[in-house]
C-alpha cells in the first residue's frame, strides 16, 4: 500500500469516528462521558481562577491600602471639624442664653445702666478669689463699680485698666458687703471665710432668721446699691451667750461658672479710691 493510500485511509477513519461521535452526541449517548471528562477540567479551571484572583488582589493591595488610609485621614479630619463646629455652636447657644437672661434682668432695673463684659480669666492664688473681664477704663469703668449677673451679686471692680478689669468676688476673704435679710429685716455683714463659706455676721440676737431666707444688699456704707440678691440662708448659728447670731448662706450667683457679667456703670461707690462722686 502506498503512502498516499495510507493517509487517505487514516483521514477517512477520523472522519468516520468524528461522524459517529457526532451522531452519538446528537442522540444524547455521550453526555455521561462528557460529564466525566469535564469534571476534572472544571475543578482545574476553578482552582486556576482562584489563584489568578488572589494574585490580582495581592498586586492591588498596596494601592487599596493607601487609598483607604487617605480616606480614613479625610474622614477623621471631617469629624474633627464637625466636632469643633458643634462645640462652637454650643458655646454660642450658651452665651445667647446668658445674654438673654442678663438683658431681662437689666430691663427690670431701668434706673441702672449696665455694661456686659465677658469673663476671660480667674486668679489662681488661694488668697484671692477674683475674675478678669474684657472691659476697662476705655469703656468708662471705674474701681468699685458693682458687678452682677441676672441671679445676683458677683462682687465689685478691684482693679481697672484700659481694656481689662479684675472683679473681686464676694467669696474673697477681703470682701465685705452690708446686707439685709429680707423676711426678718435684720441687718448684717457678709464676709467670706478662708474655706470659701459665706457668713452673715453681726445679726441681732432678737431677729428670727430661718433657713431659705433671702439675703439682699442693704445699701449701707454706699459700697453697693440696695436690694441686689446676694444669697439664701442655709444654716443659722445662734448662742444665748453671744451678742450676735450668724448665718451661713449660699450665693445666688453661680460664681464658679461665670461666663458674662454686668457692670453697673452709673453707680458711684463711696469710700473707694479712684471712684468719682
Amino acid at each position: 500500500m502506498s503512502r498516499t493510500s495510507s493517509r487517505a485511509l487514516i483521514a477517512l477513519t477520523f472522519i468516520l469516528i468524528a461522524g459517529g461521535l457526532l451522531v452519538l452526541n446528537l442522540g444524547g449517548y455521550l453526555q455521561a462521558v462528557e460529564g466525566l471528562a469535564l469534571r476534572p477540567l472544571g475543578a482545574l479551571q476553578a482552582w486556576l481562577s482562584q489563584r489568578v484572583a488572589a494574585v490580582q488582589t495581592l498586586l492591588a493591595s498596596p494601592a487599596d491600602l493607601a487609598a483607604l488610609a487617605a480616606e480614613n485621614q479625610r474622614l477623621q479630619a471631617e469629624v474633627a471639624r464637625l466636632e469643633r463646629e458643634v462645640i462652637g455652636l454650643r458655646e454660642q447657644a450658651a452665651e445667647a442664653e446668658v445674654l438673654a437672661a442678663l438683658l431681662g434682668y437689666a430691663r427690670t432695673r431701668p434706673e441702672n445702666r449696665h455694661l456686659a463684659a465677658r469673663v476671660i480669666g480667674q486668679d489662681i492664688s488661694p488668697f484671692l478669689r477674683s475674675v478678669w473681664i474684657d472691659q476697662g477704663s476705655d469703656r468708662g469703668l471705674q474701681q468699685g463699680m458693682p458687678v452682677v449677673t441676672e441671679r445676683g451679686l458677683v462682687g465689685r471692680l478691684a482693679e481697672v485698666y484700659a481694656t481689662v478689669s479684675r472683679v473681686q468676688l464676694v467669696t474673697d476673704p477681703q470682701s465685705v458687703v452690708n446686707v439685709q435679710l429680707q423676711s426678718s429685716r435684720a441687718d448684717g455683714v457678709l464676709q467670706a471665710q478662708l474655706n470659701g463659706e459665706l457668713w452673715v455676721d453681726m445679726i441681732d440676737q432678737s431677729a428670727s432668721v430661718t433657713p431659705g431666707e433671702l439675703v439682699l444688699t442693704s445699701g449701707l456704707g454706699g459700697a453697693f446699691p440696695s436690694d441686689i440678691p446676694v444669697g439664701q440662708v442655709v444654716t443659722v448659728r445662734k448662742r444665748d451667750f453671744e451678742i450676735f447670731q450668724q448665718a451661713v448662706i449660699q450665693p445666688s450667683a453661680d460664681l464658679e461658672n461665670l461666663l458674662i457679667v454686668l457692670v453697673i456703670t452709673n453707680y458711684q461707690p463711696l469710700g473707694v479710691p479712684g471712684a468719682t462722686p
